[in-house]
C-alpha cells in the first residue's frame, strides 16, 4: 500500500505541475494573441460596436483608410495615419482590390468614385455585406477625432463621404 501512496503522490505533484505550467502559458498565449492585432483599441471599438470579427474589423477599417489615402492630400491622410496606431498594418490587411477596368478607371479619377462603392468587392471579401461600409465611417471617424482632434475626424470624415 506504501509504494501505491508513493505512486499517487507522485501522480498528484506531477498533474498540480502540468497546471501550473498551463497556468503560465495559456495567460501568454492570450496576450501574444491580442497583441498580435495592429490596431487593438480600434479593433475592439469596431467588434464591439458593429458586432464583426477581429480580422473583419481589421480588413475593412484598413480598405477604408486605403480608401482615404487616396482622396486625401498626402499631408491630409499623413494627419490621419498619425491618429491610428497601427495604421500600415491596418492598411496591409485590406482584402486586395478587384482589378476590372472600370474600378481601375474610376480610381484614377481623384474624387470620381461613387462614394464608398469602391470598397465593396473588400468587404464581400470579408463576409460583409457592402452596407456595412458605411457603418464603419461613423466609427473610424469617431476614433480618429478622440485620437487626432475634431479637425483630423473632419479629414477621414469628408474623404469618405
Amino acid at each position: 500500500m506504501n509504494g501505491m501512496s508513493r505512486d499517487l503522490r507522485t501522480l498528484g505533484l506531477a498533474l498540480i505541475f502540468i497546471l501550473s505550467l498551463l497556468g503560465c502559458v495559456i495567460p501568454a498565449v492570450a496576450q501574444t494573441t491580442a497583441a498580435k492585432s495592429v490596431s487593438p483599441e480600434l479593433v475592439g471599438a469596431l467588434t464591439k460596436e458593429l458586432k464583426v470579427t477581429p480580422e473583419q474589423a481589421e480588413g475593412g477599417a484598413g480598405s477604408l483608410f486605403s480608401l482615404a489615402k487616396t482622396r486625401l492630400k498626402p499631408e491630409e491622410f499623413t494627419k490621419v495615419s498619425a491618429a491610428v496606431p497601427g495604421m500600415d498594418g491596418l492598411m496591409k490587411s485590406a482584402p486586395k482590390q478587384e482589378n476590372s477596368m472600370l474600378s481601375s478607371a474610376t480610381s484614377a479619377i481623384p474624387g470620381k468614385s461613387s462614394g464608398l462603392a469602391s470598397v465593396a468587392g473588400q468587404f464581400k471579401s470579408l463576409g460583409l455585406s457592402p452596407d456595412m461600409a458605411a457603418k464603419f465611417v461613423p466609427v473610424l471617424t469617431k476614433f480618429v477625432s478622440a485620437k487626432g482632434g475634431a479637425a483630423v475626424g473632419s479629414l477621414l470624415a469628408g474623404a469618405l463621404k
